[in-house]
């Protein structure tokens, strides 16, 4: 028997997805678990399997194209088989949700040159209104035109002394352009002036979260200097004797994860009635992908070893691999770090519902007073941005404090 196909929810924040390409086309022959079609979701492009063996026998939605979440997309079911049925029920649903229009938004649906007949109750296009008159043409005499195209004049910048503002002649002969100008001598430039781009599904959740996020969250921001000179040392030593190359980031992930146990009233969110504090730590990494910003999730961060947050890193890093849905759910804490791209310090937006993100800067070499002595250090600066509905600035301080006593001592990170 046939089967409808929807759209899942691929992620804890998808409203929408966009069919990037259909890997199977009606007709073929599909098996439970074999790949219908790529999914761009807010989080990242993701493949949709199917659920039973069957035939594809109908594909509601074109590529390229963008459907709510539980919306039909495809019928699966014996090949040769009756869909008829299934595609009528489709459009009757259509014509339903069709018929609740009302007429006060036929605008909406005929657009603003539209009114609506009377006799038939329908919408209507009313015909063109006339064109209003181009201001170009009482703008400039066609002579002052032509005078201002061969010295390369921008006809905006000159001021009509003639009828109704006109330039005329006169005008443009005595135009004497600035300094600025004379880059335009040759000629005005061709070709578009701009360039618009459509808005992804990614793009427009990260711009409804982080509006959201900025606007209704109370931020509050804590700077703290961290001399990471031990655990640039550390590092290196680590490095000669393992294979996997351990990164300044990963220590402090792991640094992170552990300063949370010590302070879980940061390991929590905010759910408008109550306050949840989380008991295993699950650090969220921001990493940057062509169409945005994606946040997978390394979980139980506060258990792994170094050796196993920069294997996890890497694979969830990796914008070959394929990440699942479940690869982007249930951080607890967010670390953006922009430090590999020479940003020494910054704040960030807090991911809801988590309380807390700590953005990450550069390591710098600079000279630092020590023991009433000037000695090079390599230091960090990392900030906390927190929702004070959640974190008080002494509980924040005091997280910031033993981050910066475990990266500073950082043989502990071992323990």
């Amino acid at each position: 028997m046939a089967e409808f196909i929807r759209m899942p929810k691929m992620s804890d924040t998808m409203q929408q997805g966009i069919i990037s390409r259909w890997v199977k086309q009606v007709g073929d022959k599909v098996a439970a678990g074999d790949i219908l079609a790529e999914v761009e979701t807010d989080k990242a492009t993701m493949e949709l399997e199917a659920y039973d063996d069957g035939t594809l026998l109908y594909i509601g939605v074109a590529e390229k194209s963008a459907v709510q979440v539980h919306d039909i997309i495809a019928i699966i079911g014996e090949a040769g088989e009756d869909i008829n049925a299934l595609l009528a029920s489709i459009a009757s649903a259509s014509g339903a949700a069709d018929s609740a229009v009302s007429t006060d938004s036929v605008d909406e649906v005929a657009g603003p040159g539209a009114a609506i007949n009377e006799a038939t109750g329908a919408a209507v296009a009313l015909p063109p209104a006339e064109p209003l008159p181009s201001s170009d043409r009482f703008f400039a005499s066609p002579l002052a035109k032509k005078i201002a195209k061969e010295k390369g004049y921008d006809l905006t910048q000159i001021q009509g002394s003639g009828e109704a503002g006109r330039v005329v002649k006169k005008d443009v002969m005595q135009f004497v352009p600035s300094p600025l100008d004379q880059t335009w001598m040759g000629g005005q430039p061709t070709g578009p002036s701009h360039q618009d781009f459509s808005i992804s599904a990614m793009r427009q959740t990260i711009a409804n979260v982080l509006t959201d996020s900025k606007m209704n969250i109370p931020h509050f921001y804590l700077t703290i200097g961290i001399n990471m000179n031990k655990a640039v040392a550390l590092r290196a030593e680590l490095n000669h004797h393992t294979e996997t190359k351990i990164s300044i980031n990963d220590m402090i992930i792991k640094a992170t994860a552990l300063a949370l146990t010590q302070h879980p009233k940061l390991n929590a969110a905010w759910l408008i009635d109550k306050i949840r504090q989380y008991q295993h730590v699950h650090i969220g990494i921001a990493v940057a992908v062509e169409e945005g910003l994606v946040v997978p999730v390394v979980r139980f961060a506060d258990q792994k070893p170094l050796v196993s947050i920069s294997k996890e890193v890497k694979r969830l890093s990796d914008q070959s691999q394929k990440l699942t849905a479940k690869d982007y759910i249930g951080a607890t804490f967010t670390i953006s770090n922009l430090g590999m791209l020479g940003i020494t310090s910054f704040s960030a937006i807090i991911n809801p519902p988590a309380a807390c993100i700590l953005a990450v800067g550069a390591v710098q070499q600079i000279p630092i007073v020590q023991d009433n002595q000037i000695i090079p250090a390599h230091m960090l600066q990392v900030t906390l941005s927190c929702d004070h509905r959640v974190v008080d600035g002494a509980v924040g301080a005091s997280f910031l404090s033993t981050l910066k006593a475990l990266l500073e001592e950082p043989l502990r990170l071992l323990l």
